[in-house]
């Protein structure tokens, strides 16, 4: 029998809450907001976020109507359940870092400016501005 207190959140549960987190997110929507229209409380939507707790099918259903998705948003980044069971592999390492990149609040507000911006050489001189700040701060 295997001891459930110790047992760390499934990845596919992990990456859900982190599109629940990142679609919330993106709408502007408050986890308090969400528990409400959801029936639940925030801590159960932060848990959910985490993956600490999986979302049931119906939930999930309920989660996209809230905002304004749909459910195969939240397996979006996924490997294909087929090249799994073939032996492929979960997530691309690149998806992994945009997708943690993305559930900081720096980086969906970065995300977010960012792309507001219409100037391509204003993109290019923030993009020169942060790798020279990046390579400061190694030295």
């Amino acid at each position: 029998m295997t001891d459930d207190t110790n047992r760390s959140p499934n990845p596919i549960d992990i990456h859900v809450g982190r599109r629940v987190r990142q679609r919330r997110k993106a709408m502007g929507v408050t986890q308090e907001r969400l528990a409400n229209d959801l029936g639940l409380t925030f801590q159960q939507v932060q848990k959910y976020e985490r993956g600490a707790n999986r979302v049931s099918a119906s939930k999930l259903y309920e989660i996209a109507v809230a905002l304004e998705t749909t459910t195969t948003y939240f397996f979006e980044g996924l490997a294909d359940p087929a090249a799994v069971k073939a032996g492929g592999v979960g997530e691309p390492e690149s998806e992994k870092f945009i997708n943690d990149f993305l559930m900081s609040a720096e980086g969906l507000e970065l995300a977010e400016m960012f792309s507001r911006l219409q100037s391509p050489k204003l993109r290019k001189r923030i993009v020169e501005l942060v790798r020279t700040m990046v390579e400061d701060e190694a030295d």
